[in-house]
C-alpha cells in the first residue's frame, strides 16, 4: 500500500510541474513584460498552507512576529477492530494522544514552539523546537519553493529510565513546499529522529531513524480543503512482518476567521513526530484507525488598543 501512495504523490507532483513548465514556455514574453510592470506585487510571498499544522506534519508556514498560535490536537481510540466499534463508542471512549502547544513568532520567519503530548504508553513528551523559514515561494516564481527547517528536543517526564539522558530525543526536518495552483499545495519533508533510547526498546531497533513525508491539500472552496498526510520511516524493522505501519492520515480542513479546524482519520496514535515516526504499529486493515482533530487559534500582539473609559 505504501508503494502506491508514494507513487501517487510522485505522479501528481511531476505532472503538475510539467504543466507549469509548458505554461511558462508558451507565455514567457507576456509574463516577462507583466512582471516588469508589476514587479513589487509579483515578489509578494505565497501562503502555501492555511496553518502551521496538517494531520501528521508541520508545514512551511510560520507564525508572524509577536503572534501566538495556540494548538490543540486530539486522537481518539480505534474506530473499528477489537478495541473499537460500538463497545467503545467507536473510539470516542478512549484517548490515544492529546497535544497542547504554543507557537510564538520571534520574527516573521523564526518561531519558538513548546508543547506537551500525553502519549500514555510512551510516558508523555514535552518538546521544544525552533522553526525557521529560510525561503518563501513568490508570486513571480523568482523563488518557486518554500523551505523551512525544524529542530526539536523532546523529553519524557514519566516511566523509568536507567539514565536521565535516555529520556531525551531529537528531531530535525527540512520541509520543501510549493503551491501549484489556488487549489493544490504539496510538500515533501525528509527528517531524522534520534532517540537516546530506542522506541520501542527492542533488539535491533536503531536509535537513529530517517524518514520521508509527503503532504497535500486540495481546496474544494476558498475556506475548505481535503488533506492527505503520509510518512515512511526507513528501517529494516519498519515493515509489516515486524508489526510496524507507515503513518497515514486523511482529513477535511475548515478555516473560520482566526481558527483553522481539521477533522481527520489516521492510523497513527501519537501526535508528535518523534513518537509517531518511531512507533506506529496500528494498521488500517485491522481496523486500527482513529478519529482526530486539530484546532489552531492565533492571537496578534502587534496592535494594542488603548483603553478609553466611558463618559
Amino acid at each position: 500500500m505504501k508503494n502506491y501512495i508514494i507513487l501517487a504523490f510522485l505522479i501528481i507532483s511531476t505532472g503538475l510541474m510539467a504543466q507549469k513548465a509548458d505554461s511558462v514556455k508558451k507565455n514567457i514574453t507576456t509574463d516577462s513584460l507583466f512582471n516588469l510592470m508589476n514587479s513589487d506585487n509579483k515578489k509578494e510571498r505565497v501562503a502555501i498552507f492555511e496553518s502551521s499544522r496538517l494531520i501528521l506534519s508541520q508545514t512551511t508556514e510560520t507564525v508572524k512576529k509577536k503572534n501566538l498560535n495556540f494548538l490543540v490536537l486530539h486522537r481518539f481510540g480505534d474506530l473499528a477492530g477489537p478495541m473499537g466499534g460500538g463497545k467503545y463508542f467507536f473510539g470516542l471512549d478512549n484517548i490515544a494522544d492529546l497535544y497542547i502547544g504554543f507557537e510564538y513568532g520571534v520574527t516573521d520567519n523564526l518561531n519558538i514552539d513548546i508543547g506537551r503530548s500525553s502519549t500514555p504508553k510512551a510516558g508523555g513528551l514535552v518538546d521544544m523546537e525552533l522553526k525557521y523559514a529560510i525561503l518563501h515561494q513568490t508570486r513571480n516564481d523568482s523563488s518557486p519553493l518554500a523551505i523551512t527547517l525544524i529542530g526539536e528536543t523532546g523529553l519524557r517526564p514519566y516511566n523509568s529510565y536507567p539514565h536521565f539522558n535516555d529520556r531525551v530525543s531529537y528531531f530535525a526536518q527540512a520541509i520543501f513546499a510549493r503551491r501549484f495552483s489556488h487549489n493544490f499545495s504539496l510538500q515533501v519533508a525528509p527528517s531524522i529522529v534520534q532517540n537516546n533510547q530506542p522506541i520501542p526498546d527492542v533488539t535491533g531497533n536503531p536509535k537513529e531513524l530517517f524518514s520521508l513525508s509527503a503532504s497535500a491539500v486540495i481546496k474544494v472552496t476558498n475556506l475548505m480543503g481535503i488533506v492527505v498526510d503520509y510518512a515512511h520511516p526507513f528501517s529494516s524493522l519498519r515493515n509489516g512482518s515486524a508489526g510496524f505501519s507507515d503513518p497515514l492520515g486523511f482529513g477535511f480542513q475548515v478555516v473560520t476567521g482566526g481558527h483553522v479546524f481539521t477533522l481527520n482519520i489516521t492510523n497513527a496514535k501519537a501526535i508528535t513526530e518523534i513518537n509517531y515516526l518511531s512507533n506506529t504499529s496500528s494498521d488500517y486493515f485491522r481496523g486500527q484507525y482513529r478519529l482526530g482533530f486539530t484546532i489552531s487559534r492565533t492571537f496578534d500582539f502587534n496592535h494594542k488598543e488603548s483603553y478609553k473609559p466611558k463618559k
